[in-house]
């Protein structure tokens, strides 16, 4: 290329310039070959490239490419920092701000979570998907009031934001404002009526306003959609044992743990009904069993029902 210039125009490249173009044509090798990768599922190969390509050049395009990757193998703190890069170098990036707090909520972090979907906010005001993840981050840090009023926004902004609308139902039934849950729970099964996070928020709903065959039947509902849905499961189970009918309880969860024998939660509730039915062996078993499974779960356990694994108290 360098001849052909220099003979039409008496000019050829600078060694600068020929170094530059040797760059953006090994740039762009390593960025295409990582595309390639991404697509055919060679995630280990297409962190390669990107990693190679973005040694070689700042390019947003790749950037965004890699951080994709990170994400779809778990690498989130990877993620996070090339999203805190981002948004350092293009302070304007609204979705850059969106992904670096769906990347901290994923992490936990609801502080930063906030932080940046205020930052997105900030520069769209407009943007659902912003106020909803701040509403998020504020449900995080356990302030209700404030998620529900950005829930509210990005339902104002979105009418048909089923996610805000259930978030903001969650919100509205832990804080027992029941009429207004009610309405957005009916909102999203008009849109969805198989919704089953919707269906469970009614069934609690129905329950926490002794409506128990409501709430039975939403909860059956549910299981019938999704036999995995180990919440359903714990819910019926402790309406049923409620009711004293601890016989019909404990059948359920032995069909919940034929369907899933690796549920915690389920062995634990098991446990739970065992125990009110004076088979403390067989609690004693379950609580065990659930402790295997998950030990922060048998913590939770004792918190809520005053047992303990320990075999002392039985």
């Amino acid at each position: 290329m360098g001849l052909f210039k220099s003979f039409f125009t008496g000019k050829q490249d600078s060694p600068e310039e020929v170094r530059q173009k040797a760059i953006q044509k090994e740039f762009e090798i390593f960025k295409y070959d990582g595309m390639r990768a991404q697509r055919m599922g060679r995630t280990d190969y297409a962190i390669k490239c990107y990693t190679e390509a973005l040694k070689l050049r700042h390019d947003l395009e790749t950037m965004g490419y890699l951080i994709q990757v990170y994400i779809h193998t778990g690498e989130l703190e990877k993620a996070r920092v090339l999203l805190e890069q981002m948004v350092k170098d293009n302070p304007r990036h609204a979705s850059a701000f969106v992904s670096l707090a769906n990347v901290c909520e994923s992490l936990g972090d609801y502080k930063a979570m906030a932080d940046a979907a205020s930052q997105a906010v900030s520069i769209e005001n407009d943007n659902a998907t912003a106020h909803y993840l701040l509403g998020k981050a504020d449900e995080g840090n356990g302030n209700q009031l404030m998620s529900v009023a950005h829930y509210t926004q990005a339902v104002a902004l979105k009418s048909d934001f089923i996610e805000a609308r259930l978030a903001r139902a969650k919100v509205l039934v832990a804080m027992m404002q029941y009429k207004e849950a009610a309405e957005d729970i009916a909102e999203v099964l008009l849109y969805d009526a198989e919704n089953v996070t919707a269906l469970i928020l009614r069934g609690e709903m129905a329950q926490a306003e002794s409506r128990l065959q409501d709430a039975e039947n939403d909860y059956r509902q549910v299981i019938a959609l999704n036999p995995f849905e180990e919440r359903a499961y714990v819910l019926l189970s402790n309406l049923l044992a409620g009711e004293q009918r601890t016989e019909e309880a404990l059948s359920l969860l032995d069909e919940a743990i034929e369907t899933d024998p690796n549920s915690a939660k389920i062995y634990s509730e098991r446990g739970r009904v065992r125990l009110t039915m004076g088979d403390k062996e067989g609690a004693l078993a379950d609580i065990r069993k659930s402790m295997e499974l998950d030990p922060q779960g048998v913590k939770e356990f004792n918190g809520k029902y005053g047992t303990s694994p320990k075999e002392t108290a039985f």
